[in-house]
């Protein structure tokens, strides 16, 4: 019962971080990217086939039921069938056998085709990304690109318009699946197995992702963003990713980056720029400058992230980060400066 009902939080979405869900899409239906084209396109000639299929069943089914109706159990019973309507019988089942196969043949060649043309996305001068899924959450690491060095960063990311990118899947725990409808297809992340997934994507947006591979009780608590941007955005977000944290500006700020480097934050946390170099946990560097937090099960606000630093597992039971107990006026403090970090 529990996980049937963690498996309806997508569904749900716009009651858990209603802003994001409002300005973010997940939807195969609305296709953003060439490849996710090509997925909507075998999606309607599947769904016309099968559909028209499935009428023909029914309309048979029915003309059957009619012919062969009776008032009650006192009816006269049906003339048996002379050979002329046998041969009848027997040519339409064939005819019908037949038009199956051809059917299902031409099925199967719209999906190898498919497959064909996902497989020819152009990957020259490709961003790339190494994501790890996590119980329960997203590690993107990027690889250094046009001079710019590489950082990390989580549950978010930003691609640019237009331009080829290269995703190196890993999973660090359990299967996971990676998949942002809007651009591609589902693709499996294996633990010891590196896989990649190529998109592109070609209208600017939020698209929402979600790991599509029952992993674990917060399954349905498992989501990303991912963000297309114009090219001059793209590189401009880039290279604010790849600075350090900027420093405390006043005293409140100052005693809560103590604070946090002082307590269990900072093994399993990395910040940029201070001495909290953890790698159990997502990367804080830039924190602030994503829309959510803890995979989607949050918006990125301040009451809502003291409400998960103070007790995770009143909202992601099962979640390996632990309750930090400080108390309520080093929380402040750590809040504070946590809200420096864009």
């Amino acid at each position: 019962m529990y996980v049937a009902l963690r498996a309806c939080v997508p569904v749900l979405a716009a009651l858990v971080a209603p802003d994001v869900a409002a300005a973010s899409q997940q939807s195969a239906l609305e296709p953003a990217g060439v490849q996710a084209a090509h997925i909507l396109n075998l999606w309607n000639v599947t769904l016309i086939v099968c559909g028209t299929v499935f009428a023909a069943v029914l309309l048979a089914t029915l003309v059957a039921l009619i012919r062969n109706r009776r008032n009650d159990d006192s009816s006269p019973p049906a003339p048996q069938p002379d050979e002329q309507t046998s041969t009848r019988t027997r040519n339409a089942v064939i005819a019908a056998t037949a038009a199956s196969g051809v059917l299902l043949v031409g099925l199967v060649i719209a999906d190898v085709m498919t497959d064909r043309a996902l497989s020819k996305l152009p990957v020259e001068n490709a961003v790339r990304i190494e994501v790890t899924g996590q119980q329960w959450w997203w590690q993107a690491v990027y690889s250094p690109d046009a001079g710019q060095p590489g950082f990390a960063t989580a549950n978010e990311l930003h691609v640019p318009v237009g331009r080829p990118v290269i995703v190196a899947l890993k999973a660090g725990d359990v299967i996971h699946t990676f998949w942002v409808p809007n651009l591609h297809g589902k693709k499996d992340m294996l633990p010891g197995i590196q896989t990649t997934i190529e998109f592109r994507a070609d209208k600017p947006g939020i698209y929402r992702g979600q790991c599509a591979e029952f992993c674990g009780a917060e399954h349905a608590l498992m989501a990303m963003l991912v963000v297309a941007q114009s090219p001059e955005q793209y590189a401009a977000w880039r290279g604010q990713q790849a600075t350090s944290a900027s420093g405390p500006s006043d005293a409140l700020e100052q005693r809560g980056r103590q604070i946090f480097e002082q307590s269990s934050c900072a093994g399993c946390h990395t910040v940029r720029g201070s001495s909290a170099q953890g790698t159990l946990g997502p990367d804080l560097t830039h924190l602030m400058s994503r829309q959510m937090i803890a995979a989607g099960a949050l918006a990125n606000t301040p009451a809502d992230l003291l409400r998960w630093i103070r007790d995770p597992q009143a909202v992601k039971p099962g979640t390996t980060m632990p309750a930090v107990p400080l108390a309520a006026d080093d929380l402040r403090a750590v809040i504070a400066w946590l809200g420096t970090l864009q």
